[in-house]
């Protein structure tokens, strides 16, 4: 299969070790990668901010883009999340109804990369190694926007090696959600306080996730704290291997 990598803002720009790990993977599993180098920032930022009109261009830019390709993969529930459930209702609220319906008809070919993996390929076990404790915290676009339910969770234990710990309190949010952990400091602050002292309980080497952004905030706190547990995104550990060394 010819897969697009939507690859994200923050891959872009913070984590290219996790658009790496995400064509690794799918070229391991014997698809064809390619990478539309005109993709820009889907408009999520804007939209959830309240800038919806200034989106429309980002959005008429995303589905020119990606409109060409049969299957399109991010590693971002949230990305992905915007994609299905904002680029549609945006146009359309702008009066350009040639645009929604365009919008949704890359919407049901976009996929972020657990359910892509299962439900898509009908793949679980992609032959990864990662022998580390993990525990897995599902981000709040993945778990209540996408519903990707257990899917991440499969994923880890077909992992040899990996040892799965379950996160207390894994549905709760960690704090990030964007402008949100800015514009709410004190708020957001004390919600990673939570997040923090439940993946410190599980004694986990890793804590892993399938948003980069909410790993980033997870990540950041427990460094600050010195407690030695990474923060590594899902398709790194799917992507390590016994020859390849582990991704971090």
């Amino acid at each position: 299969m010819r897969v697009a990598l939507f690859v994200t803002c923050l891959a872009d720009g913070l984590f290219p070790e996790v658009g790496r790990a995400t064509v690794a993977v799918l070229e391991r599993l014997g698809h064809e990668v390619v990478f539309p180098k005109s993709q820009t920032c889907c408009g999520q930022m804007h939209t959830n901010t309240g800038y919806g009109r200034k989106a429309v261009p980002l959005v008429r830019h995303h589905v020119e883009t990606f409109e060409e390709y049969d299957a399109i993969v991010a590693p971002s529930g949230s990305c992905v999340g915007a994609v299905r459930h904002q680029h549609a209702m945006l146009a359309r609220k702008a009066g350009d109804h040639d645009l929604a319906n365009r919008a949704e008809r890359v919407a049901t070919h976009t996929f972020e990369l657990s359910e892509f993996l299962v439900d898509v390929l009908g793949v679980e076990d992609v032959g990864a190694h990662y022998p580390h404790r993990v525990t897995y915290h599902p981000t709040c676009h993945s778990l209540r926007m996408l519903r990707v339910e257990d899917k991440p969770l499969r994923l880890l234990r077909a992992v040899r090696g990996l040892d799965l710990v379950e996160l207390p309190d894994a549905d709760q949010c960690c704090g990030f959600g964007g402008t949100f952990a800015v514009k709410n400091s004190d708020t957001s602050t004390a919600m990673l306080a939570d997040k923090m002292k439940n993946v410190m309980a599980t004694k986990a080497e890793a804590v892993t996730a399938g948003d980069s952004s909410c790993l980033m905030h997870i990540g950041g706190g427990l460094s600050r704290l010195r407690v030695g547990t990474r923060a590594v995104h899902l398709a790194e550990i799917l992507a390590s291997t016994e020859t390849s060394g582990v991704m971090r």
